[in-house]
């Protein structure tokens, strides 16, 4: 034993040794026995200690938190993330071999074959992830660990050191995800070169690396990373199999059953066998729910045909739903009194599922009325509905002055499912009679119908969300996901607010799945496919249509559905052809192409004729034009038809497209309205761009943002329209540069570096300030202009009259916010507060901040600092939040929405000094974001950032205002403390991310 380098052992343990030593130290280590042994030791004195200072929370399974989407190995107290991957080799060596102590795999001695890094593999794995580096694919059965130590041993630090060496990130990588440190790995991971191999562990690490915080979103990512994997190389092996998880723990079992399946036509020793296998299970296990609900269903559609057919009892008690349905048509169709009490024992049945004895006293009632009377319009009810002919509008009326309401109220019912044209204040009237808080529930939902289109849809929103508490307060779980879909479709198509659809689309989802209604899971697969689709994240999107088709291939209707879907989100994704071929697979199946088919085709048009594309958007719109739609929607579907006879009759395009403009300006603002004036107005400026009127494009860019007064020196326009981007200068002497490109091969990224060329931004270099007209999805997006030049992004018409003097009002400053400690957001430190008196000066700090003070304090305000954290969550909401301090009631988050709806009499200038309080979600027919609804509700200026910031920001912000109050337009202030911030700090790339909006 050489007791030099043993002396060595505590610092090296410590992360304390020289560098110099670390060789020979390394050397010695792996042959003294000694050393090895109290190497062990002392790494778990270590890690212990770690753990105990930073009291680290129990396991998973004793918190009930959600375990990895796979199984990770031992679930001891999981040991402190090491810090990231440092530049001294055996810090993060260290760091891995702590990690690996704690979790109890370390191993002194450790055996592998000649020709591989890896030790010998123990005859189970505890990953059920594939991954790509060497004898790791080797397959073996899985076993997911329960606890205690892992069989797999860890690479010695040699090993891991001559990877370092050889660049190997994807082995180091592989060795960190075997230790169950998905985010180290993902930093190593980072330094590989791309490759179908890195991303296919990437994708693995990616969804173990956020599971505890984000499954949804971690899965999302994942998806989406093997998605390119299999286009790139369609049999990749490793990612077929990860992406059967990954499908298997967004609950799509269908589709991962198919991916399972592609894995185990490869042949490869093992590994085809237990895919087969879990093929096998996912499918046999919910096409038997999808038998199940089948089976009762039919056992249902007896009951009105047959009088002796017999009660669907059993089904009663699992899938109380659909047999509660089929019970309200079995005692309308009843002729008879004993036929109605025939149904006595299925509605005890159904009373008994779902609590309460409604069912019993509504077959007494029943058995009680004069059926001398009644039998005649109770088989007629039943020939109407057996022969699916609409309920003709005499029989309607004998129905409504006959007393039997339950008849009149199911007609009804009908009538409205097929989407005719009843009178629903006597509809929801006879069915609150009924004395049934099922049909009290229907009646509230068509109520609410009808206030959306009278234009009220707070009174709806405010309607439906009190029937939802009352139906879970019933336990009237088949009602209440009736009222999630609701919900959701209102949130997406009437208010474009996907955060919101998101939540009830998934609480819909589950409560169906846990009821086992097949047929409202199918509705909800198609309604998350939606909200994902808003949210811009195609690959989940396509998911969840195809696992929705793959649950009923044979329904036409449902087919033509899922391929318009699928061409919509092809096409946002630029792929053409694709979405070309998924438009002709939903024409083939004869069913509407809806609004999104019709927004397809109108696109596609620009790509070249399309066979049978004139003829299905004709009968597409004039099936949309049917019964009456609001102004708005007429204005959409015009604009749509205008876009697909641009490319074939272009003065007709355009007079359509002009039309659509002006009705979409003029009638009440929705999103219907907002979409038709960003489809028309994006058709319009690329057409004008196209053929060079670059003045024209300049104005109807300013038109779409409403801006009045468009400058006739120093601004800038820039609109995309998918493939196409116009730019649009005037510089100093007011003379017009345009540039049009209809290249675009991408989505637009995260900044707008590269959208304006060069010889336009030399254009405005002369220019103090530059205003810039840019409709959505541009509009707050960062790095349009060099930094510079001196600019912002105009969003709105000016309004009446000049603003107050900024010196007039209140100077609130909010910070030191006391948010919920459950967020577990760092406290930010106090502001400094600027020098000289400030007798204007409003604070709100600590508990006080929260959402209502502020809203409140800010009517006052003619300047306003926020300085708090900044949180973007689409699952959240569609713009960044504000963090403050919580409410009575919980709430702490202030919104855009709220913001807007409050409104800024006093026409502030606001500085949003939170991480990415600029940030929005890339909607191309509105800007929705903190700034823009700050200006919609009356600021004057609004300074934040897309990005996270440094706790520094708050001087940057101060210096800004300080500029701006000695004088300096905000945007010159901007660029000028930039510039100085920069010249002062390089490394402080953040501020290029500061946007003024105004």
């Amino acid at each position: 034993m050489n007791n030099a380098h043993c002396t060595h052992l505590p610092a090296f343990v410590d992360g304390e040794l020289p560098l110099e030593h670390h060789e020979d130290f390394r050397a010695h280590l792996a042959s003294c026995e000694d050393c090895g042994a109290r190497f062990h030791d002392l790494l778990q004195a270590d890690i212990l200690g770690r753990l105990a200072h930073a009291k680290v929370p129990p396991t998973p399974e004793a918190t009930g938190v959600s375990p990895a989407p796979w199984p990770l190995p031992p679930s001891e107290p999981a040991p402190v993330p090491p810090p990231p991957p440092s530049p001294r080799r055996w810090n993060h060596l260290g760091a891995f071999a702590l990690t690996l102590a704690a979790l109890g795999v370390w191993t002194a001695r450790v055996t592998r074959e000649p020709s591989s890094p890896w030790p010998a593999l123990a005859p189970t794995r505890a990953l059920e992830a594939r991954l790509t580096s060497g004898s790791l694919d080797a397959h073996r059965p899985y076993v997911p660990m329960r606890g205690g130590a892992s069989t797999a041993a860890p690479l010695p630090l040699q090993e891991l050191a001559g990877m370092e060496d050889r660049q190997d990130w994807r082995g180091i990588a592989s060795a960190y995800l075997l230790s169950g440190d998905a985010r180290q790995a993902l930093s190593y991971l980072g330094n590989a070169p791309a490759s179908p191999d890195v991303d296919s562990d990437r994708a693995v690490a990616l969804a173990l690396a956020h599971a505890g915080a984000s499954e949804q979103a971690s899965l999302d990512e994942a998806l989406a990373v093997l998605e390119d994997v299999l286009r790139e190389q369609p049999g990749h092996p490793q990612a077929l199999w990860n992406l059967a998880l990954v499908l298997r723990n967004l609950d799509l079992p269908l589709l991962a059953a198919d991916a399972f399946d592609a894995v185990a036509k490869q042949g490869e020793p093992g590994w085809s066998a237990e895919a087969r296998d879990k093929a096998v299970a996912l499918r046999e296990k919910t096409l038997a729910r999808g038998r199940e609900w089948k089976q009762a269903f039919a056992a249902t559609q007896d009951l009105m045909a047959d009088a002796n057919a017999p009660l669907p009892l059993e089904e009663a008690a699992k899938l109380p739903g659909i047999v509660r349905l089929a019970f309200y048509d079995a005692l309308r169709a009843a002729p008879s009194k004993d036929a109605a009490l025939r149904l006595l024992p299925l509605a005890e049945a159904l009373d008994r599922a779902y609590g309460g004895s409604v069912l019993h006293a509504t077959v007494l009632r029943v058995a009680a009325r004069d059926f001398q009377k009644r039998g005649p319009l109770a088989r007629d009810y039943a020939r109407f509905v057996r022969g699916r002919t609409p309920f003709p509008p005499a029989f309607l009326e004998r129905l409504r002055h006959s007393g039997e309401d339950d008849l009149y109220v199911g007609a009804l019912g009908y009538e409205i499912q097929a989407g005719r044209p009843v009178d629903v204040t006597a509809f929801a009237r006879a069915a609150e009679g009924l004395g049934d808080p099922w049909f009290h529930l229907i009646a509230e939902r068509e109520r609410a119908n009808l206030e959306v289109r009278d234009g009220q849809w707070w009174k709806a929103e405010a309607r439906v969300l009190e029937a939802l508490r009352t139906c879970e307060a019933q336990r009237l779980d088949y009602r209440c996901a009736d009222l999630h879909g609701w919900l959701t479709d209102m949130y997406l198509v009437e208010l474009h607010r996907p955060a919101e659809a998101s939540e009830h689309a998934q609480r819909g989802w589950r409560l169906a799945k846990s009821q086992g209604e097949w047929q409202q899971e199918r509705m909800f697969l198609q309604e998350l496919a939606q909200v994902a689709r808003f949210h811009h994240v195609a690959p989940t999107a396509r998911a969840y249509l195809r696992e929705s088709l793959a649950r009923t291939p044979e329904e036409l209707a449902q087919r033509g559905y899922v391929h318009r879907n699928l061409a919509t989100l092809a096409w946002m994704d630029f792929r053409v052809d694709e979405a070309r071929q998924h438009l002709e697979q939903s024409m083939e199946s004869g069913a509407p192409l809806g609004l999104n088919g019709a927004g397809v085709l109108a696109d596609l048009a620009r790509f070249g004729p399309m066979p049978g594309a004139a003829d299905a958007l004709a009968r597409t719109l004039s099936g949309l034009r049917q019964g009456e739609p609001r102004p708005g929607e007429r204005a959409l579907l015009d604009a749509l038809q205008g876009e697909f006879e641009l490319e074939r009759d272009p003065a007709a395009g355009r007079a359509l497209l002009h039309s659509a403009l002006t009705q979409a300006e003029h009638g009440p603002d929705d999103v219907s309205a907002r979409r038709a004036r960003a489809r028309a107005s994006a058709a319009l400026i690329s057409d004008a761009g196209r053929s060079g009127a670059y003045l024209e494009a300049l104005t109807l860019a300013a038109r779409q943002l409403q801006v009045t007064e468009v400058p006739e020196r120093c601004v800038l326009a820039v609109s995309v329209q998918h493939e196409r981007t116009l730019t649009v200068a005037r510089g100093p002497s007011g003379a017009v540069l345009g540039d049009f490109n209809p290249t675009r091969t991408a989505p637009l990224g995260q900044d707008a570096s590269g959208l304006v060329p060069p010889a336009l931004q030399d254009a405005l270099r002369g220019c103090e300030q530059v205003r810039v007209l840019a409709p959505p999805p541009v509009t707050g997006l960062p790095r349009l202009l060099p930094p510079d030049i001196a600019w912002s992004y105009q969003v709105g018409h000016a309004k009446a009259g000049p603003p107050p003097p900024v010196d007039s009002g209140t100077h609130l400053v909010v910070s030191n916010v006391d948010t919920p400690a459950a967020l577990g957001l760092a406290r930010l430190p106090p502001m400094a507060p600027p020098p000289g008196d400030d007798g204007r000066r409003v604070m709100l700090e600590g508990a006080r901040a929260t959402p209502s003070r502020v809203l409140e304090a800010m009517s006052t305000a003619t300047e306003v600092e926020l300085h708090t954290h900044g949180v973007f969550s689409q699952e959240l909401s569609d713009a960044s939040l504000l963090m403050l301090a919580p409410e009575r009631d919980g709430r702490y988050a202030l919104t855009a929405r709220q913001v807007r709806e409050k409104g800024l009499p006093q026409a502030p200038l606001v500085f949003l000094a939170a991480c990415g309080a600029a940030r929005t979600a890339p909607f191309p027919h509105e800007s929705f974001s903190l700034p823009v609804a700050f200006v919609d509700a009356g600021a004057r200026a609004v300074l934040a950032a897309t990005v996270d910031i440094p706790d520094s920001a708050g001087r940057f912000f101060n210096a800004v205002r300080e500029r701006i109050h000695s004088g300096a337009a905000p945007g010159v202030a901007l660029r000028d403390e930039r510039q100085a911030w920069l010249q002062a700090s390089p490394a402080d790339r953040w501020v290029h991310d500061v946007l003024l909006f105004e």
